[in-house]
């Protein structure tokens, strides 16, 4: 996938070009990196976040998160009136051991991580096309860690395996991590400081 794809041109292109509000399936990382996500698809789409992240491999950690990720959906639903609703995948982290079994000491950034995309991508595109969401994105190119390139490409993939549309992005792109910092302080939000995975925090 080429890096000189501006892949925030293309998302506001499509967005520029809709006649109604689409149904969006939007994979979640965490509650921090969705506030901005959230705040700006909202006018523009139908949403169900879904948080599902095997490679989160501490359950109270997973558990506090999606705590979080609940509490900040109910708090701009309250503020704006909207109605974005959660769908919860299943934990399953035994599912991101085996996929990157052989890949534990590799370095962040690259195959392990390619690896997670995709896990995380294929389910999100699953569930989009069995349940009739028109299509999928991924707030997962808001970090400054993760490349938007590799991100989009499990995402692009995924929509060809399971049939369902993806929507690409890159939500650094109009200061999007620095939004989402502000956004966390004002509604008090958890801030890890690692992905998730055991491989990450110990780097």
């Amino acid at each position: 996938m080429s890096a000189t794809r501006n892949y925030q041109l293309e998302m506001d292109e499509y967005i520029k070009n809709l006649n109604h509000k689409p149904s969006l399936l939007l994979h979640s990382c965490c509650a921090p990196c969705s506030s901005y996500v959230l705040t700006y698809l909202r006018e523009y789409f139908d949403i169900t976040v879904f948080f599902y992240n095997p490679n989160i491999t501490n359950e109270e950690e997973y558990s506090k998160r999606l705590k979080e990720q609940t509490r900040l959906i109910d708090l701009l639903n309250d503020e704006g009136n909207y109605n974005i609703k959660l769908l919860c995948g299943k934990y399953e982290s035994s599912l991101f051991f085996d996929s990157v079994k052989g890949m534990e000491d590799l370095p962040e950034k690259g195959k392990r991580c390619e690896t997670c995309f995709s896990l995380r991508m294929d389910e999100t595109a699953r569930i989009c096309a069995e349940n009739g969401y028109e299509l999928f994105a991924t707030t997962l190119t808001l970090s400054p860690h993760k490349n938007a390139d590799l991100v989009n490409l499990a995402g692009e993939k995924a929509s060809l395996k399971f049939g369902s549309k993806y929507l690409a992005s890159d939500f650094k792109k109009k200061n999007g991590y620095k939004i989402s910092i502000e956004l966390s302080k004002k509604y008090d939000l958890y801030r890890q400081d690692y992905c998730g995975c055991i491989f990450s925090k110990r780097t």
